[in-house]
């Protein structure tokens, strides 16, 4: 029996391939049914809100509205300020970790390397307390870096860079040896620009997640020059505001916008980031 013609028992039949377009369809159609509908809110009149006429005025009232009842420029700069802190610490402790697990040979890297692996079965919600209690001891509440802090170290970002610099030839290290390069320069110079996508891959999610943190920055802030969007927009809409969900769903579009927009445009270099990244 010929390749073409061999017949493969675990392939899906019709039937299976139907039921898991449909499938994926309705997950799709359940996913983006409150983005619509918050769409549908944010830009018709409240009395359109659950009225659903294709003939119904378009306004932007409900944006000038939302950006007028709440400090919303000031919640939009404590999250960049927030996510870039972030970010720009666990890239920096992050490459050297992993470079270090990756290159260099010392004595418990083994035993440290399976700790900072027992940190991805730890759910952060988990150490919010002991976190609340070391912040008040620095006197870091209720400040942007008393929200930073806890996560400036990353186990993924850590496990993601290391498994990345080892696939990295050791030929390259040898080379730039040769040439008189120390470690810190051959880091720099040759792992840290061959990790490019995984850096880029890593930044989309550390950006996307922190941007959307909502738990421990509501705990830890207390005034609005530390609130981020997510306790903002919390605040925003169980405030005197009511339930006027046109104003309500204009307020979280702005929130979500940025990363939005952002998916919308990097779409391909997020998927492709993905991939070369080997992440599955």
């Amino acid at each position: 029996m010929s390749a073409q013609t061999r017949h493969d028992p675990y392939a899906p039949t019709g039937f299976a391939r139907t039921l898991e377009a449909s499938g994926a369809m309705l997950l799709a159609v359940l996913w983006i049914a409150p983005l619509v509908f918050a769409l549908w809110a944010a830009f018709h009149p409240p009395e359109f809100t659950t009225r659903f006429v294709l003939t119904a005025p378009l306004t932007l009232d409900n944006f000038s509205r939302a950006w007028a009842a709440a400090p919303f420029a000031r919640y939009f700069l404590n999250t960049f300020v927030l996510v870039t802190l972030i970010f720009a610490c666990q890239a920096v402790l992050c490459t050297l970790a992993a470079y270090a697990f990756a290159r260099f040979e010392f004595r418990g890297r083994g035993v440290a390397f399976a700790l900072v692996l027992a940190q991805l079965m730890i759910m952060p919600d988990v150490l919010i307390v002991e976190n609340y209690r070391t912040m008040s001891a620095l006197g870091a509440i209720d400040t942007l870096p008393g929200i930073a802090l806890p996560y400036v170290a990353s186990a993924f970002g850590i496990f993601l860079l290391r498994q990345t610099f080892r696939t990295v030839p050791r030929e390259l290290d040898d080379a730039a040896r040769v040439e008189g390069a120390s470690a810190f320069q051959i880091l720099m110079k040759i792992y840290v620009p061959l990790a490019r996508p995984v850096y880029l891959a890593y930044g989309l999610v550390s950006v996307s997640h922190h941007w959307n943190n909502f738990l421990w920055p509501l705990i830890v802030t207390n005034s609005v020059e530390a609130r981020p969007l997510t306790v903002g927009l919390q605040i925003f809409s169980a405030g005197d505001q009511g339930v006027d969900w046109s104003v309500i769903c204009a307020a979280t579009l702005m929130t979500s916008a940025p990363l939005l927009l952002g998916f919308l445009l990097f779409q391909r270099q997020f998927v492709q980031s993905f991939m070369r990244a080997g992440i599955r």
